[in-house]
């Protein structure tokens, strides 16, 4: 039987892909302004803490880092609450996932990010009278998150494109008004010829915003 593509019954539903589109832009962004601290956090903890400490940092890096992140989707949904007697709604759990995901890779860019500040400028610091905390925040913090500008809007990149997974817990990000979409109007390949391109484009604009970011605050920018 000959299939013909009919997308009237995909424009009539457009409003689940265009709120499920919202969402997941939301989803990446409180996610990695989570994951931020964390890996911050813990590349501090890890490069002033002890032998202990650095081992807790690098023990929680890899178990994130080698576990599917589908698997920690239904580990935080289904596991956490099951063993502990309490419960939290499905968007609270993805964030909360999406968070820790990226918090164990945030860790080696912040880590690399605090090597990259030049000893010199912390000797200048000191030097001047300022405090461990001063020094962070005016000398050391600045520096670094230029440093690591580039890799955070990879990272941003890859969440958005990870928060399709939120629909195995019915989150309503973009796939999952995709797949309401198809089961209520058995039009498959029509809404993934839509779904498609509204990640790609979207996944573009968010690059170009953060590209025209990193190039004005670039290290070797002149003023």
């Amino acid at each position: 039987m000959e299939y013909h593509l009919n997308f009237n019954f995909v424009w009539k539903y457009a409003d689940k892909l265009w709120w499920g589109l919202a969402l997941s832009v939301q989803l990446a962004f409180v996610s990695i302004l989570i994951g931020c601290v964390i890996g911050l956090a813990l590349a501090l903890a890890h490069s002033g803490g002890n032998r202990w400490t650095r081992g807790a940092v690098a023990a929680y890096v890899e178990f994130v880092r080698n576990v599917p992140l589908l698997l920690l989707v239904y580990l935080v949904f289904y596991g956490i609450p099951s063993a502990g007697g309490f419960a939290y709604d499905a968007t609270t759990s993805f964030v909360a996932t999406l968070a820790i995901y990226s918090g164990a890779y945030l860790v080696e860019v912040f880590r690399a990010g605090l090597d990259a500040v030049p000893r010199g400028v912390i000797d200048a610091g000191k030097a001047i009278g300022l405090t461990p905390w001063q020094r962070f925040v005016d000398l050391r913090l600045p520096i670094m998150l230029r440093v690591v500008l580039p890799s955070l809007s990879n990272a941003f990149i890859s969440l958005f494109k990870d928060t399709s997974l939120a629909s195995v817990i019915a989150v309503p990000e973009l796939t999952y008004g995709a797949n309401w979409i198809k089961t209520n109007t058995f039009r498959q390949v029509e809404v993934w010829l839509v779904v498609w391109p509204i990640y790609l484009v979207t996944g573009w604009a968010i690059l170009a915003a953060l590209r025209q970011l990193e190039r004005r605050f670039s290290l070797g920018r002149r003023r």
